[in-house]
Formats: structure tokens, sequence, C-alpha cells
């Protein structure tokens, strides 16, 4: 396995672990386990940030162009 696929790798099982605990979130009826799943969720979020700039810095992820100011109007009158 190469770096790249194993920064990738870790990159896509952060990002569908967040999922996973935002669904938890939503879900939970019990305040102290809701609170620890936000903790939690957090620090993944943090630890994704981290790698997910590592990657970019090598060139393993190229994130996609900003939206033009066309594109950010029309999805504005969609939901306005």
């Amino acid at each position: 396995m190469t770096e790249k696929i194993g920064v990738n790798d870790v990159l896509s099982t952060l990002n569908s672990t967040i999922t996973l605990i935002n669904y938890a979130i939503q879900q939970s009826n019990n305040k102290n386990f809701r609170d620890t799943l936000i903790t939690s969720r957090n620090s993944l979020e943090n630890y994704q940030w981290q790698i997910y700039l590592i990657a970019k810095d090598k060139g393993y992820y190229v994130p996609a162009a900003p939206a033009g100011a066309a594109d950010i109007e029309q999805v504005k009158n969609a939901i306005g």
C-alpha cells in the first residue's frame, strides 16, 4: 500500500465515521450519551482536518474548485 492510498483510506474512514456519529447524535435521546458523541465527533473532525491538510499539501487530495458567485446565487434562490 502506498502512502497516498493509506492517507486517502484514513480520510474516507474518518468521513464515514463522522457521518455515522452525526446520525447517532440525531437519534439519541440520552443527554450524556449525546454529549459524548458530540465530543467524539468534534475530536474526529479536528483529526480529519489535520489529515486533509497533509493530503492536500502532498497532492494526494485535490479539493473541488470554489463555487462561483452565480452558483451561490442559484442555491440561495433555490432554498430561499
